[in-house]
């Protein structure tokens, strides 16, 4: 039978013990609800200055699969809307006098304020509330809210969701690749008309027809003349622009004056993602639209407007 001394021994080393593990299990929800905290800082410095390998990095396995599948324009206006601006920014981040982090996106436009709220743990969940705002106006009213869910993966913390919005790239992926071709197509429609504008513009100025569409680019120095029009952007005179690839050929050997003649044809970067449509402009100045699987249209492709 233990006496009163041993008693009040086991009593102490027990209460020792309980007293330990709850300033253990604190700790450990410290750090983890600042691990948390953290990892959503870094997210939005990688989405404000547009590093989508970075931001990568903060993404479950399966939805950072996903989001390298996307195009880089795809990436680029998910990151963008990610921190509600449009261009990129130089991010830096602060402690305020409460103690909680902010995130701040410079732009030449506008400074946007982050605000990361304390996160509240629940099992291998993360709950943060995050304002988004105008940092000349943090106050403002029309700051918006989300609540941001981490979840934790291969013990570090993961992005789950934007407010209602479960993240899942893999779906949303399917969805913006199908708007960003009608994009696509719409403006490589209008880019083959921007092209017959250009050239005819070229061939009033200098009576004769460009050699090839880089002729109609900027120069690089001093004004426009026949080898540099200035007609049309570099990446444009280039042959890309918007997912498509454009190219140029002269009908026949003439290229001088009205009689000249040329073709135009457009066709998606790579097919299914960036476009599906192939455009053709034919000899007489008619343009053809259809679905080539990536080859180049023809005169016998349906007429389009």
């Amino acid at each position: 039978m233990l006496d009163r001394k041993c008693l009040r021994w086991c009593l102490c080393l027990s209460l020792l013990t309980f007293f330990h593990g709850t300033s253990s299990n604190a700790l450990a929800q410290s750090d983890a609800s600042a691990d948390a905290a953290l990892t959503l800082r870094d997210t939005l410095i990688a989405a404000c200055s547009q590093n989508s390998s970075d931001f990568a990095h903060f993404l479950t396995v399966r939805n950072a699969q996903a989001f390298a599948r996307l195009t880089p324009a795809t990436r680029s206006t998910f990151l963008k809307r990610f921190v509600l601006l449009d261009n990129p920014g130089q991010p830096r981040a602060e402690f305020d006098d409460s103690r909680d982090l902010n995130v701040f996106c410079v732009t030449p436009d506008v400074t946007t304020q982050m605000h990361i709220g304390k996160p509240e743990l629940r099992d291998n969940l993360a709950y943060i509330s995050l304002t988004i705002g105008d940092a000349a106006a943090p106050l403002d009213p029309e700051s918006h809210h989300v609540l941001i869910t981490l979840v934790r993966e291969a013990g570090q913390w993961k992005l789950l969701s934007l407010g209602l919005l479960f993240l899942d790239l893999p779906s949303l992926g399917e969805e913006w690749d199908r708007a960003e071709i009608s994009k696509n197509e719409r403006s490589a429609l209008d880019s083959m008309k921007q092209l017959s504008e250009a050239i005819e513009i070229y061939r009033r100025t200098y009576t004769r027809l460009p050699e090839a569409l880089a002729v109609l680019g900027p120069p690089s120095q001093g004004q426009a003349k026949s080898e540099k029009a200035d007609l049309i952007t570099r990446e444009f005179a280039d042959g890309r622009k918007d997912g498509y690839s454009f190219r140029y050929v002269v009908v026949g050997a003439n290229t001088t004056g009205a009689p000249a003649k040329y073709e135009l044809a457009a066709v998606p970067i790579e097919y299914g993602r960036t476009g599906k449509l192939s455009f053709f402009r034919d000899a007489s100045g008619a343009l053809h639209g259809a679905d080539r699987h990536g080859a180049v249209g023809s005169i016998t492709d349906p007429i389009v407007k």
